[in-house]
């Protein structure tokens, strides 16, 4: 793999992850009622189908590291059609931090978007 390939590999894996944090955040504080991994990812999918930084198995170790900081609780429940599921909700710290990354994401997508646009 070449230099400028492995540069691309980290910028797109960089950009994934906080990506994948801030549109996870912003699912849940849609969601009426907790949901599991699973429920999240199919959900993500249907509107960004070919977005690879979105596959269910990328969105785990991101819902576990939210839940870490405090952004998000879960509980385990029993599923009668197979293994146990973990469902995620959203904190009221979770719901700040989503709001101050909502600003921090518009004012970076105007800046970016301007130099981009030359």
């Amino acid at each position: 793999m070449t230099e400028a390939a492995d540069a691309n590999k980290k910028f797109q894996k960089e950009l994934n992850s906080g990506t994948a944090a801030l549109v996870l955040l912003s699912v849940l504080d849609a969601a009426e009622d907790p949901m599991y991994g699973y429920q999240i990812a199919k959900l993500i999918e249907t509107k960004a189908p070919d977005l690879p930084m979105m596959k269910q198995g990328a969105l785990y170790p991101v819902l576990r590291s939210l839940e870490t900081g405090g952004l998000l609780e879960s509980r385990v429940q029993p599923s009668v059609t197979g293994p146990p599921r973990r469902y995620y909700k959203i904190t009221r710290e979770g719901r700040e931090t989503l709001a101050k990354w909502v600003e921090i994401w518009d004012v970076t997508k105007v800046f970016v978007d301007d130099f981009l646009k030359g």
